[in-house]
Formats: structure tokens, C-alpha cells, sequence
């Protein structure tokens, strides 16, 4: 049976090279969005983000640890990145022109989203959705790229704002499910469920109680885990130990509170789940490589 013109296979890859978006930890990306022409992957990859992909013309084939998927254009499809994945088809459309467009954010930056739970648990669930049709066009495309090309914090959390409330819409008028989430979310963890719903259920815990202190012995109970399998098991799952992914998570708190209220330096701290605040400080400048109140100065002067 002939192909159709325009598609191509696996059998013949094309490399895409990494952007600066792919942290070199794999636990946690940076912000990125950008516009190709899309390409074959010669290898399943994982990174640190939850992704958006946008097609403009034909369809794409995609693997998700062996679960084979085809998104059509004009459709936002969502995945956790962080299953392993690769393009393995491509058709690019009657008229050879098609480009794609990819939002990565950053896994913490995305779990932190409010009022997106249920798309929380799918994500986190190894699950693939795609958006209703008219979720978002190209043009509104353009102009978020736009604003992430600028460089500028402010419009680049504009930009940010906008795609968490595209998410929070889909979530309220729903989505068309591509694969099944294959962990099925729930408060009491069986005994033999699959080792990332425990990590899902000890990721939930984290982000409903940061302003907390979190000790992995009450993590782990969550879960109904030995303290030591726990911190294994999150580990291996997140890539990333548990310590660190609190931490992680009580910064970007910390950071949409310096934009987004007009709290003080030691409340945002403490609101953060953060007992001191030289510890703040500390952890604040090695993540954004400014002090809290630099950031702040900064929104300001703009």
C-alpha cells in the first residue's frame, strides 16, 4: 500500500537538538516555547515539563511508552513529559507546510496551577488529552510567542496567566481523552497499585499542605510507605528527591506571591512554608539568581 504524500517514518529520523528549555536534571525544566517544522524523533526522550504541542496542517504519530496515539492539526495536545515519548510519524499536510508549536512548562510551574486537579491527577496519571478545537488558535499563538521572545517577566507572566486559564477552561468544559491515564487517582493508596500513584498521592500532600512543615515521615504515611521506600520511590518517579521538590515548589509559590500581592518579604516567606528567612533568601537567589526584593524592584521599574 502506497504512503501518503508527505508522511514520514521512523525508519529514517531526523535529530532535534536540545533547547536551553531542557534542564540538564530532567526533574524540572525551564519555561520554553518555539516554532518548527516538525521532525522525527530516532529515540523516546523525557524531560522536566508538562507539553503542549499545536500542529497547523496534517497529523502527527506519537509513542508514549509504547502507547501509540495520533493528534491531527489544530488541536492542543497535552502530556506529561516526563513519560517517555517519540514522534514516529508525520504528515505534513497537502501542502508540505505544516509547522508545530510547543509550550513547555516546567513541571512544578504546571502543578502549581490552580483549579486544574482533575487535570493534575490525568497528567500525573501517564494520560493524553487534547483541547476542544476552539481552545486557542494561531494567532493567539503568535502573540504568546511574541511575548516569550521579549524576555520581559512581565509579559512573560501575562503569558503564563493565559495558558492557566486556557487549562482551567478545558477543565470545566472539558477535553477528549487520547490515552487513558493509566493510574487512577485516589485518597486511600492500595497495596498493590502502581508505584507512581503513591507518588502521586505523596505529590498531592506536598501541594496541599506547603505552608506546612513537611516531614517525610507524614509524606510517606500519606501513602502507607516505609519513610525510606518513600523517598526511593519519589526519587525515582520524579527524579528529583523529595527535599528538594518541596523546596522547589515553595519558591514558585513563593515567586507568583511577590508578583501577584502586595505581602512583605518575610509573609511571602512564610506563606511559602519557609520557618527562616535567610534560608529564603538563600534558596530564592540560587533559584532566580536575584534576592526576593530584587525580582519585586524589577516588576516595579517595568
Amino acid at each position: 500500500m502506497a504512503k501518503k504524500p508527505g508522511k514520514l517514518t521512523v525508519s529514517k529520523p531526523i535529530g532535534r537538538p536540545d533547547r536551553t528549555f531542557y534542564a540538564k536534571s530532567q526533574a524540572f525544566g525551564r519555561f520554553g516555547m518555539r516554532w518548527f517544522r516538525p521532525v522525527l524523533m530516532d529515540s523516546p526522550h523525557s524531560h522536566g515539563h508538562v507539553e503542549l504541542n499545536w500542529l497547523s496542517a496534517g497529523s502527527m504519530d506519537y509513542e508514549f511508552d509504547g502507547r501509540a496515539l495520533t493528534v491531527t492539526a489544530g488541536r492542543v495536545a497535552i502530556f506529561w513529559a516526563g513519560i517517555p515519548h517519540q514522534t514516529t510519524g508525520i504528515d505534513y499536510g497537502p501542502d508540505d507546510d505544516a509547522q508545530q508549536c510547543n509550550i513547555y512548562l516546567p513541571l512544578d510551574a504546571f502543578l502549581h496551577l490552580p483549579h486544574i486537579d482533575r487535570m493534575h491527577e490525568v497528567m500525573m496519571g501517564g494520560g493524553v488529552i487534547c483541547l476542544q478545537p476552539d481552545a486557542v488558535g494561531r494567532g493567539t499563538l503568535n502573540r504568546w510567542y511574541g511575548d516569550y521572545r521579549t524576555g520581559d517577566p512581565e509579559r512573560q507572566d501575562i503569558l503564563k496567566l493565559e495558558i492557566g486559564a486556557m487549562l482551567r477552561r478545558a477543565v470545566l468544559i472539558g477535553w477528549d481523552e487520547m490515552l487513558p491515564a493509566w493510574i487512577e487517582p485516589t485518597n486511600a493508596v492500595p497495596r498493590q497499585a502502581p508505584p507512581v500513584r503513591y507518588v502521586v498521592a505523596m505529590v498531592r500532600h506536598i501541594l496541599e499542605n506547603l505552608s506546612e512543615p513537611l516531614k517525610v515521615d507524614d509524606v510517606a504515611k500519606v501513602a502507607g510507605l516505609h519513610p525510606n521506600y518513600a523517598l526511593s520511590l519519589f526519587t525515582s518517579v520524579m527524579r528529583v528527591p523529595i527535599q528538594k521538590f518541596i523546596v522547589r515548589m515553595r519558591l514558585v509559590r513563593a515567586r507568583d506571591l511577590l508578583f501577584e500581592s502586595n505581602l512583605s518579604i518575610a509573609n511571602v516567606a512564610f506563606h511559602s512554608g519557609f520557618n527562616s528567612l535567610s534560608q529564603f533568601y538563600a534558596q530564592f537567589r540560587r533559584a532566580y539568581g536575584v534576592t526576593p526584593l530584587e525580582l519585586r524592584r524589577h516588576l516595579i521599574r517595568e
